[in-house]
């Protein structure tokens, strides 16, 4: 196999730079092409802005500025076969051919685009037009080959090789022989392949075996159709996914158009087309061609191709930078492994995915050094990202803005609030607002991840190197205004479980509580390390201290929190004071509610579900799907449904609802007259069995009833029934459905959802009714012929929209 591209040596010397034109260094204003090529050097992830580069690049004809353009294309976008196949056709002049030849060495090898191949060749049989160059021609086949001859569109290259190894001269017998053997082999090895057109060389090959020997035609046939069977087989479910992820690409002006991926935003059609390529990535991995542990190399091969086409084109996706490289991994090549997550990280700088493997994956062969450079270049560029973020929000009032700031201040050692800010944010617009607020949430949610870098970075270091590293890291984290909370949090437990040091954990503790004083999550998580630790007075202290700092919502998880502590280790008396406190903070709670709570245990609630009757509510409703309403011994009731699963916000308030009073229960109505009921449906299944005769009469009169007469019946049989089924509605009892139906009917939609189309039961079952069934025993007279109505007949087609009636097929 050749190692290296087979393209001839020309009587050129290599030309370090384009001749031609050199721009020229002139203190005139910068032209278009300036302009953006700054613009992208800052935000290069910008695939409109690199195709007018390359458009103004090709319209001025400078080969620099041409070769400049292209280079940081592929720069940003490697291995874009398009983008490679245009750079190198602005040089296919022979006083360029070697520089030709320097780009085909770097482009070729780590190429799976057949595109990319089939230009190289093209160019190799261009140079190699010489008889005696032949040899050069055909070690560049099997160099392309052996590269790119698994692939689905490859059928081309092998034509074109058959073809070749045809033209070939033959002056001699064994010359002759030497050409069918090389024919023999090729075919043998393409037919296996599922490529375009693999029916078609089979049919030749059958025709080249027959005419060469009929004997050995069939033994070679006979030993290849089973690997060529599975070929075609696994090459109609490879079309199933190549439409999907290879969709054609448009040409401009007779060239490839540029295809460049885009960042994503994540959405349904992204999300799907990520879901495609997992699909098709793990029907490759599958093996679907049933290769053998010695064709291992192959399968190898094949799915390495496949994850390169996948990384190229969906280079911003992370998680598929991630596959690519578990599976490679896994396959033993362990180097190829670690290029690959390179790769994807210079591709996506901020990914948490990618650095936290690669970082793994340095710590795990003792390369610490690169792991303190991953994480802070990752550090880097989320500081960059959080910076860009804060400027596009500006000055605008938002609470997470004055929250940021109050929090910059502390870190400073300045914590008087800005009473000027906060006046300004109540005097703006509610809809000027909304989108900051919007902005100043996306904030705070990227400085929280941009947190667990920094936690990730500290557990490294103390499981790696020592606790003098992890407090270095935690202390250069204090020194970084966008360091959160949760960064005080995880060094305090880091402290405490590593050491046993209760008083560092603390201390790390408050000096978070003076830099964060209205984060009521780190407040809540201060006061859980004090009662975990038995710190009682410290505990105490804290929530005396702080529980004046929030007011109405804010503070429930704290008042909860404390009198859960209260409840279990404290005597009565101070918790009937708590309770008061409670009460007075919250006078609408229940004094039921705050009572079970206190006599709980670990979800436990005897009170609501034996003495209210909870759990035997619960327990019925999810066998009935109407609304159940029980009274209990204090006077309220519980009304429980299974219409559909609870929310989350519906099970935070469920004690509430538990233990609210409510109004008293519906008498129910006395029960009916069974023996009135009883005469009534012998008088109605009379009146219709008299209806019956006399419709069976018409119909043996006139085949089928008159339209008036079906009107007449509607109209009789509408006028019996509805007076009797809606006394039957009225007096129809509870239905108990078993519980894997009434789940599903609580997974129904509410009616109010439903947009479609309303069909009238009545006529549907007039329709049914008035349908004449032939009997095959008898014949029958011949139907007369209503009388044609005018009306048109009803559509029960979906509605279309005004003026959307008709329908075409």
């Amino acid at each position: 196999m050749t190692t290296t591209p087979a393209v001839p040596s020309v009587d050129t010397t290599p030309v370090p730079t384009i001749p031609g034109t050199k721009i020229e260094q002139n203190d005139a204003p910068q032209s278009e092409w300036d302009t953006l090529r700054a613009q992208l050097r800052e935000s290069p992830s910008n695939p409109d802005g690199w195709l007018k580069l390359v458009e103004l690049a090709e319209d001025s004809g400078d080969l620099e500025k041409i070769k400049e353009t292209y280079e940081a294309l592929l720069q940003t976008y490697p291995n874009t076969s398009s983008a490679q196949i245009r750079y190198i056709n602005h040089f296919l002049n022979p006083p360029s051919f070697a520089f030709v030849q320097t780009l085909f060495k770097r482009f070729l090898i780590p190429s799976p685009c057949v595109d990319l191949w089939k230009f190289y060749l093209t160019f190799v049989r261009r140079v190699n037009t010489n008889p005696s160059q032949r040899e050069q021609v055909r070690m560049a086949y099997e160099f392309t080959l052996n590269h790119v001859g698994q692939d689905k569109d490859s059928s081309e290259i092998w034509i074109d090789y058959i073809q070749f190894i045809k033209s070939g001269e033959a002056n001699t017998t064994w010359e002759d022989q030497q050409k069918m053997d090389a024919l023999r082999k090729v075919y043998h090895r393409v037919v296996q392949i599922p490529i375009e057109g693999v029916d078609k060389l089979w049919q030749e090959l059958e025709a080249f075996e027959n005419n060469l020997n009929r004997i050995t035609a069939k033994k070679f046939m006979g030993d290849l159709s089973p690997a060529h069977m599975q070929a075609r087989t696994v090459l109609r479910g490879m079309d199933k996914h190549m439409k999907i992820l290879f969709p054609p690409q448009p040409s401009h002006n007779g060239q490839f158009s540029l295809a460049l991926p885009r960042v994503p935003t994540f959405s349904q059609n992204e999300r799907a087309l990520v879901g495609a390529w997992k699909a098709y990535l793990k029907w490759e991995e599958s093996n679907p061609l049933e290769l053998d542990e010695k064709d291992k190399g192959v399968l190898i091969q094949r799915v390495q191709a496949v994850y390169r086409k996948a990384v190229i084109r969906m280079r911003y996706f992370a998680e598929i930078w991630y596959l690519a490289f578990v599976w490679t991994n896994n396959a033993g090549k362990t180097e190829e492994a670690i290029r690959i997550l390179r790769a994807g990280i210079e591709a996506n700088p901020a990914s948490f995915l990618l650095n936290f493997e690669y970082a793994e994956t340095q710590e795990i062969v003792g390369n610490f050094p690169e792991v303190h450079s991953t994480y802070e270049k990752l550090f880097e560029v989320l500081r960059r990202e959080l910076e860009s973020l804060e400027a596009r929000i500006g000055s605008a009032p938002s609470s997470a803005n004055n929250s940021l700031d109050s929090q910059t201040n502390g870190i400073n050692g300045d914590h008087t609030p800005d009473i000027n800010t906060s006046q300004t944010t109540q005097t703006s617009s509610q809809g000027a607002e909304e989108k900051p607020k919007q902005k100043s949430k996306e904030l705070a949610e990227r400085r929280t991840e941009y947190g667990l870098a920094i936690i990730m970075y500290m557990r490294f270091c103390n499981r790696a190197e020592n606790l003098q590293s992890f407090r270095n890291a935690f202390k250069q984290a204090r020194k970084d205004r966008w360091t959160p909370w949760e960064v005080y949090e995880a060094a305090a437990l880091m402290e405490y479980h590593c050491t046993k040091a209760a008083t560092v954990a603390t201390k790390i503790f408050e000096k978070g509580l003076e830099i964060f004083p209205d984060e009521i999550d780190f407040v809540l998580r201060y006061l859980g390390f004090l009662i975990s630790i038995n710190d009682e007075t410290n505990a105490r202290a804290l929530f005396e201290g702080v529980i004046g700092r929030f007011s109405g919502d804010k503070a429930r998880p704290l008042w909860e929190r404390w009198a859960r502590y209260v409840y279990q280790f404290e005597h009565l008396e101070e918790a009937q004071k708590l309770e008061k406190r409670i009460a007075e903070a919250y006078p609408n709670d229940p004094p039921l509610k705050r009572f079970a709570q206190r006599h709980t245990y670990l979800g436990t609630d005897a009170i609501a579900s034996r003495d209210l009757g909870v759990a035997l509510i619960r327990q019925h409703s999810t066998t009935t799907n109407a609304p159940v309403k029980v009274e209990n011994s204090i006077g309220g009731a519980s009304t429980v449904t299974s219409k559909r699963p609870p929310s989350p916000e519906s099970s935070r308030r469920r004690d509430e609802r538990d233990y609210a009073p409510h109004k008293r229960q519906r008498v129910s109505p006395p029960p009916r007259d069974r023996d009135r009921d009883r005469d009534r449906d012998r008088d109605w299944e009379r009146d219709r069995d008299r209806d019956r005769d006399r419709r069976e009469t018409t119909r043996r009169r006139y085949g089928t009833p008159p339209p008036w007469e079906r009107d007449r019946e509607r109209e009789r049989d509408t006028s019996l029934r509805r007076p009797y089924e809606k006394e039957k509605e009225e007096e129809k009892p509870s239905v108990t459905l078993p519980p894997i139906v009434s789940w599903f009917v609580g997974t129904l939609p509410e009616p109010s959802k439903f947009d479609g189309p309303v069909f009238r039961t009545d006529d549907l079952l007039q329709v049914f009714r008035s349908a004449v069934i032939p009997n095959i025993n008898r014949p029958r007279s011949p139907a007369v012929p209503p009388p044609r109505s005018t009306r048109p007949p009803p559509d029960y087609g979906p509605y279309q929209g005004p003026g959307g009636g008709t329908r075409r097929r």
